[in-house]
């Protein structure tokens, strides 16, 4: 599911360069969960916005699926990230002026297949419910708990049915017990439907989840376990 090939990731800084990734090479077989940990500036969040498609390496490939990122036009790379991935941030990235009913049903209204309407919201209606939002699928995300938006956002994540799905720091905003309810969700759905996770985490619960751990450090990984 995911080929990445000595990818290098370099900034400008002042006269300088500040150098990310380090020659990362990773493979990812479909239906694997795997937890990529390290400290803070390891390149983690960095590699996974790569392997999404968010940001373009500076040397080296990413492939998703059989597919290299650097062969689609934007727009096609839009089209895929739809179509493949869900991604939850620890930021959540919900729209605010919308409901949690609303912010779940985004992903199934862009693009060019489009279901009908009713189609989609008794889809993200049965998302909320199974993740136990129902009766709060009205709200906007500031009515809401830090726990209740990291569920919305799982619940848009899983909109389309993803292939893969991507996790930055998933619980890293959450307290211990929203942290763990989130956890037992992204296994509960791996389990049930066999996709692809790849996710970051300081969590050691998060990490001792995955069925492989990859330890990144100073942009380069350093083991695999």
């Amino acid at each position: 599911m995911i080929d990445v090939r000595g990818v290098e990731k370099r900034y400008p800084q002042g006269a300088g360069t500040l150098t990310v990734l380090r020659g990362v090479s990773l493979t990812v077989a479909a239906g694997e969960f795997v937890a990529v940990v390290g400290p803070s500036g390891a390149g983690k969040s960095t590699l996974l916005h790569l392997i999404g498609g968010l940001d373009t390496p500076t040397a080296g490939e990413v492939r998703l699926d059989g597919q290299a990122w650097s062969a689609l036009t934007p727009g096609e790379q839009a089209r895929r990230r739809n179509a493949l991935i869900g991604f939850v941030f620890q930021s959540y990235h919900l729209v605010p002026e919308l409901t949690a009913l609303e912010n779940t049903m985004l992903p199934a209204l862009v693009g060019a297949a489009r279901e009908p309407i009713t189609a989609v919201r008794a889809r993200a209606d049965e998302l909320l419910g199974q993740l136990g939002l129902a009766a709060r699928r009205r709200h906007r995300p500031g009515e809401l708990s830090g726990g209740e938006r990291q569920r919305v956002a799982i619940a848009r994540a899983l909109m389309n049915r993803p292939r893969l799905l991507l996790c930055d720091e998933p619980t890293g905003n959450l307290d211990t017990a929203s942290g763990a309810e989130v956890l037992r969700l992204l296994t509960d759905w791996h389990r049930r439907d066999g996709a692809t996770v790849l996710l970051v985490t300081h969590e050691p619960a998060l990490a001792r989840a995955a069925g492989r751990v990859i330890h990144m450090r100073d942009g380069e990984i350093i083991a695999s376990s």
